[in-house]
């Protein structure tokens, strides 16, 4: 809530209160998921260079970049798509690679699609990760069939023709599949079909998602971008009981104009402004969606998974247009923050979510060029943000002033906080104001914290990047702007940071 203390020029004041005393269900890890799609530069180039290649690689995957993607504890992984799932066909990309069919990949820029990473390279992927596999299937264009049969591929154990094939090239034991996705976006690139028709759609198809051999599937339907909360509404109230998650997908624009969504680097405190606003609006929509759920669905037995999200500007000048390559500034990491705090705050409803995408495209956690790697600002929020994987969450009272640019204003702050398996309590707050630090007074009802320790991400610029060619200038540093005294912790976040504290 927004408050009523007076603040300075170079200043703002804040109480947050950490309700120890009142967890409320469990973070799902699965919200801390990535999205990795045919698109781009992101499988090409950024994590497959193929076994002869110069660049240090495993099977041929980057050896840097999955490095890097380990150690933020991915928890599960979505793959093929996005719009080039419903036009993909799983046959395409088995067998030895030399003989796999070349094919257009008509959403992303038109460039041949080689198929030399497909089921195995992705499941070979997953499991150097230590992700769980979240397949995306072709209800577009594709048929029930072809799903059944790749799941059998996929995880049957039985002496059939599909089994033996997996073996024959290459798997000998079943994988696990535990997510499997419906179709993708059929309102758009899916199919463009209305909702009462992709309804009768999925149950035909998810009928044909069948569990082999022990491997439990959680069946996952296309739901709604934004605001359409009807797709959400006709799901649920005729197929509900046939999927265990409906899927949501919201992208942050600074503009709101799809034709014109802005630059990723160069903009100005109004463009920062706006991106915040519109990205603040996730907490909206969730909200609304898991309302409508909630009619049909007061267990929560159905998961909402926004296994789509993130920010989406113009592709950076001298890029393909249909590779979809931004640049990712300390902007892109407050971004991030404010919507995995959005999710702690839904764990109730929200089970998965996905960042987009994964390298090299839209909100990159890396991105490379040749044999060099970056961390972008992104980055290192999942990895200061994962110690609230799995963990209690925790509710927060948190009063804060306005920020305000021109006649429209929001929260300067925003936070959550949750409690781990060996006690611990960990709290994350944004700064989201572009000029005032925050002198944020916090108390813990319920607990004593005796320690208090933390890292903060900041940086000189609201566009600070991290570079090819240049040290980093977007990377966590130790937090100690802060004091205890009689169970009561006072803090200054500095202007346009993220921090997030240990309390034990």
């Amino acid at each position: 809530m927004f408050g009523t203390m007076a603040q300075s020029p170079d200043r703002v004041t804040a109480d947050l209160t950490v309700r120890a005393d009142q967890a409320k269900g469990t973070i799902n890890r699965n919200i801390y998921g990535h999205f990795a799609e045919h698109l781009g530069r992101l499988v090409y180039d950024g994590i497959w260079v193929g076994e002869g290649s110069r660049i240090p690689n495993t099977r041929g995957m980057r050896t840097d970049v999955v490095a890097a993607l380990k150690s933020l504890d991915i928890p599960v992984l979505r793959w093929p798509g996005g719009c080039f799932a419903d036009e993909y066909h799983w046959r395409d990309g088995i067998g030895p690679r030399d003989q796999r069919p070349k094919r257009i990949n008509t959403h992303w820029g038109g460039v041949i699609e080689t198929n030399a990473f497909g089921t195995h390279e992705f499941m070979d992927l997953a499991d150097q990760l230590g992700a769980a596999p979240y397949i995306a299937g072709n209800l577009g264009s594709g048929s029930p069939r072809e799903m059944l049969e790749w799941m059998e591929y996929m995880t049957s154990d039985s002496d059939s023709e599909l089994a033996n094939l997996r073996r024959k090239n290459g798997r000998a034991q079943p994988w696990k599949v535990p997510y499997f996705g419906v179709g993708n976006e059929n309102w758009g690139c899916g199919g463009n079909m209305r909702v009462e028709y992709y309804a009768d759609e999925y149950r035909r198809f998810a009928t044909y998602v069948k569990s082999y051999s022990g491997n439990r599937v959680v069946r996952i339907a296309s739901g709604a971008s934004d605001e359409n909360y009807t797709w959400t509404d006709v799901m649920m109230s005729r197929v509900g009981r046939q999927m265990q998650g409906l899927s949501l997908h919201y992208y942050t624009l600074p503009t709101g104009d799809w034709n014109r969504k802005g630059p990723a680097t160069g903009f100005d405190e109004a463009a920062w402004f706006a991106t915040l606003k519109r990205t603040l609006r996730m907490d909206e929509f969730i909200a609304k969606h898991s309302e409508v759920m909630d009619k049909y669905d007061p267990e929560k037995r159905v998961g909402l998974m926004v296994d789509e999200w993130g920010t989406w500007y113009d592709p950076e000048p001298g890029t393909p247009g249909g590779g979809l390559f931004q640049q990712n500034s300390l902007r892109d990491a407050l971004v991030a923050a404010i919507n995995l705090n959005i999710f702690h705050k839904h764990a109730d409803r929200v089970q998965m979510a996905a960042i987009a995408q994964m390298v090299n495209v839209l909100q990159a956690v890396i991105l490379t060029q040749g044999e060099k790697m970056v961390l972008t600002p992104t980055y290192h929020v999942f990895e200061m943000f994962k110690v609230h994987q799995g963990a209690t969450a925790i509710p927060i009272e948190l009063t804060a002033p306005e920020y305000r640019v021109g006649q429209s204003a929001i929260p300067a702050l925003h936070a959550s906080a949750s409690k781990d398996a060996a006690g611990a309590y960990h709290v994350s707050i944004v700064n989201l104001d572009a000029n005032r630090a925050a002198t944020v007074t916090m108390k813990v009802t319920g607990a004593s914290p005796a320690t208090v320790a933390g890292r903060v991400l900041t940086a000189g610029a609201i566009d600070a990047i991290n570079a090819f060619d240049k040290p980093p200038a977007v990377t966590p540093a130790p937090f100690t702007a802060f004091q205890v005294q009689n169970g009561q912790v006072t803090l200054t976040l500095p202007s346009k940071s993220v921090v997030v504290l240990e309390l034990k």
